[in-house]
C-alpha cells in the first residue's frame, strides 16, 4: 500500500494555473505530474470556488498583518540590540581578563 502524497498549496496552485491556461489537456497534465485527472479536477474546482478570497481581505486580517509586521520589525531591532550588547560584553570580558592578568603579573613581581 502506497503512502498518500502531500502537495504544497503553491504546487497545487501552479498546476491549476497550468490547467486554466489550457495549453495542455487535463490528461496531459496528469500524465506529466503523475496526478490523477480526478484529483486535478478537484483542485481546479476548489481553486475556482475560493478565488474570491484573493480580493477579500477583511479589516481583521489587515490588522493582524500590521501587528505581525510590527512584531517582526521589533524582533529585528531586538536581535540587533542583542548582537551589539553581546559584542560589547565580550569586549569588556576580554579587557577585564587582560587587566586581571596584568595585575597578577605585577603582584608576582613584587613578591
Amino acid at each position: 500500500m502506497s503512502k498518500a502524497r502531500i502537495f504544497s498549496a503553491e504546487y497545487k496552485a501552479q498546476i491549476v494555473m497550468e490547467l486554466l491556461r489550457e495549453e495542455n489537456t487535463l490528461s496531459e497534465v496528469g500524465a506529466k505530474t503523475d496526478i490523477s485527472a480526478k484529483q486535478l479536477c478537484n483542485w481546479k474546482h476548489e481553486f475556482i470556488k475560493n478565488a474570491y478570497r484573493a480580493f477579500s481581505v477583511t479589516k481583521d486580517e489587515k490588522a493582524a498583518n500590521m501587528v505581525a509586521r510590527a512584531a517582526q520589525e521589533r524582533e529585528q531591532e531586538l536581535m540587533a540590540k542583542i548582537g551589539q550588547l553581546t559584542y560589547e560584553c565580550d569586549w569588556l570580558k576580554k579587557k577585564y581578563e587582560g587587566h586581571i592578568s596584568d595585575r597578577k603579573k605585577g603582584y608576582a613581581r613584587q613578591q
